[in-house]
């Protein structure tokens, strides 16, 4: 039997955590999570004791090795633990490093998956990521590597590729992510959105350019997880329409 639940919180926003998830969290007698997870979400687990865990913005509050000593930890002395990550765990959540902790030491597990926060932008953006015509695929990236530098993407690949981009974690290193993509061939005139706290009271949306986003978005200066989102799907509705009607 799962003793352990690694539960995607959703993008923020309350309502978006699935009905399932609201069930774990109610029996949980431990929580570990993330430091994003909102509040709200967390009054779904009454019984629990709440650990945070949770990184952001460099300021690392419990190393992964001790996230996953915590986990083990907890399991081995009988209490139904959750780990609760902001999003979908399999969507930028390290739980690879979590599932090899537990399997190590013969602890059942169960991954419960959240709403991402390039879905919950779409629809805030009311924008489809792969629109017909327009946006045949759909390439997730991490704005940041291990070393919190800008990771080694085969940016000509992904330029050529078309389609729609979504930068996770990439506020801190649009511009250079940005210079990457101009230089590997992308136009400039790109559109590109960025959006922080997608689904929450506080979002704020950025549009612009690829060439014109890091301006925009260092002048607003966002304090909230961005998500920025590439390509000719972030059209402005009447442009697109003008752009389909041309066949371009």
């Amino acid at each position: 039997m799962a003793r352990v639940f690694l539960i995607g919180a959703g993008p923020g926003d309350p309502e978006l955590l699935t009905l399932k998830a609201a069930r774990l969290l109610g029996a949980a007698e431990v929580v570990l999570h993330d430091s994003l997870v909102d509040p709200r979400i967390l009054e779904a687990a009454p019984r629990a004791r709440l650990i945070d865990v949770g990184k952001r913005c460099g300021r690392h509050s419990a190393s992964q090795q001790e996230i996953c000593r915590l986990l083990v930890e907890e399991a081995l002395a009988g209490h139904v633990v959750v780990r609760l990550k902001g999003g979908d765990p399999m969507v930028f959540g390290r739980a690879t490093e979590e599932m090899e902790a537990l399997r190590a030491h013969g602890i059942g597990f169960e991954v419960v998956p959240g709403v991402t926060a390039a879905t919950a932008a779409a629809a805030t953006l009311q924008v489809s990521l792969t629109r017909r015509g327009v946006s045949r695929s759909l390439h997730f990236l991490a704005g940041h590597g291990a070393e919190d530098g800008l990771p080694a993407h085969d940016w000509v690949a992904l330029t050529r590729a078309g389609g729609t981009l979504v930068v996770y974690m990439g506020g801190k290193t649009l511009p250079g992510l940005a210079a990457h993509f101009i230089e590997a061939g992308m136009a400039a005139d790109m559109p590109a959105v960025a959006v922080e706290d997608a689904s929450l009271e506080t979002q704020a949306v950025m549009r612009g350019t690829i060439a014109s986003l890091p301006s925009l978005v260092e002048a607003a200066a966002p304090r909230g997880p961005l998500l920025v989102l590439i390509g000719p799907a972030m059209r402005d509705e009447t442009v697109l329409d003008a752009y389909l009607a041309a066949g371009v």
